[in-house]
C-alpha cells in the first residue's frame, strides 16, 4: 500500500511521500520530481529524454502555463483550478513504432481506474485520449515521441470551478472537474499514486511484447471505452470525415469505425459521439 502520504492545507503534492511510494524495487518509476510551474511537463520530459533521462522519469507540476494536447491545443492550468498535471518518460525498445500506438490508450485505463478507486466517480473513456465523466471532458492525455522515448502527459481537472474552465471546442464534449463532479476523493498526491500505481502495472504487463490482447490491455479498454457502439463523426487530418458506428479497436489501437462503405480503421482523428 505503500506510506501515508502528508496532508498540506494548501494541497501540495507530497513529493517525498510520492518517491517513498513510488520508487520502489521492481516499479516501472525510477525518478519523480514536483516542480512549482513549468510551461509543459511534455516538453521538458522531452527535452530531458533527448539529453538520455532514464525510463520511468515522472514530472508533476504544480502549475502548467502553456500545456498541450492534440493538434496544438493548450492546457493552461491556474492555480486556483488545482489541476493535476505531470508527464511520464518510457522507453519501449522492444516495442515496434506501430505498436507504441496503444500507450495513449493504456495511459487512458490507468487513469480511468484510478479515477474510479480515488475519487469515486464513473470514469469512462472516449478515443483516443479523453476520460470522460458525467457527459463531460475530465481528463486529457498526450503521448509524443523523441528517438526512442515515448513522454504521456495526463492532466486531469480537479478543483476548477466552472469560470476556471475554457469554453468547449466545437462539436466537443464541455470540460468538468471533480470538484463540479462532487467527487468524495480530490486529494492529488492520493490521485497521482494511484495513476502511476495503475500506468507502472499495465505498462510492465504489456511492454515485454507489446501485446494488447495477451496483456489484457485490448480487453480493458473495451471494457472502458464509451465510444464503442457508438455513432460518431470522424474528422480526420486534412479535412476530411467520416460517418459511422464505433465497433472496435484495431491490432494497433485504431478505432474500427463501420461505414456505409464498410469498416474503416481510424489511426488518428477527432471523434464526436453523435446523439
Amino acid at each position: 500500500m505503500g506510506k501515508p502520504f502528508s496532508t498540506h492545507s494548501d494541497d501540495e503534492l507530497d513529493e517525498a511521500g510520492l518517491r517513498a511510494a513510488l520508487l520502489t524495487p521492481g516499479s516501472a518509476w525510477s525518478a519523480l520530481d514536483v516542480v512549482a510551474q513549468t510551461g509543459s511537463t511534455n516538453a521538458d520530459l522531452l527535452a530531458a529524454a533527448r539529453r538520455g533521462a532514464a525510463h520511468g522519469t515522472v514530472l508533476a507540476a504544480e502549475q502548467q502555463t502553456s500545456g498541450r494536447g492534440r493538434q496544438g491545443r493548450t492546457w493552461a492550468t491556474p492555480p486556483a483550478a488545482r489541476a493535476l498535471t505531470f508527464s511520464v518518460l518510457v522507453r519501449p525498445a522492444a516495442i515496434p513504432p506501430s505498436g507504441r500506438s496503444w500507450l495513449p490508450l493504456l495511459a487512458g485505463v490507468a487513469a480511468a481506474r484510478a479515477l474510479r478507486a480515488v475519487a469515486a466517480v464513473d470514469a469512462v473513456l472516449k478515443w483516443p485520449n479523453d476520460v470522460l465523466a458525467g457527459g463531460a471532458k475530465l481528463a486529457g492525455i498526450l503521448a509524443e515521441q523523441a528517438g526512442d522515448a515515448v513522454v504521456v502527459g495526463i492532466g486531469i481537472n480537479v478543483g476548477a470551478r466552472r469560470e476556471d474552465l475554457p469554453p468547449p471546442q466545437p462539436g466537443a464534449l464541455p470540460p468538468t472537474s471533480l470538484a463540479l463532479l462532487g467527487a468524495p476523493g480530490t486529494d492529488r498526491t492520493a490521485l497521482l499514486a494511484a495513476v502511476l500505481r495503475e500506468l507502472g502495472d499495465w505498462y510492465q504487463r504489456w511492454a515485454p511484447a507489446g501485446d494488447a490482447t495477451a496483456s489484457g490491455l485490448r480487453e480493458e479498454y473495451l471494457l472502458r471505452c464509451a465510444t464503442i457502439g457508438t455513432a460518431v463523426r470522424v474528422e480526420l487530418p486534412g479535412g476530411a470525415h467520416l460517418a459511422g458506428t464505433a465497433t472496435g479497436i484495431g491490432p494497433a489501437g485504431q478505432l474500427v469505425v463501420d461505414t456505409a462503405d464498410g469498416p474503416v480503421p481510424v489511426t488518428a482523428g477527432d471523434v464526436i459521439h453523435v446523439r
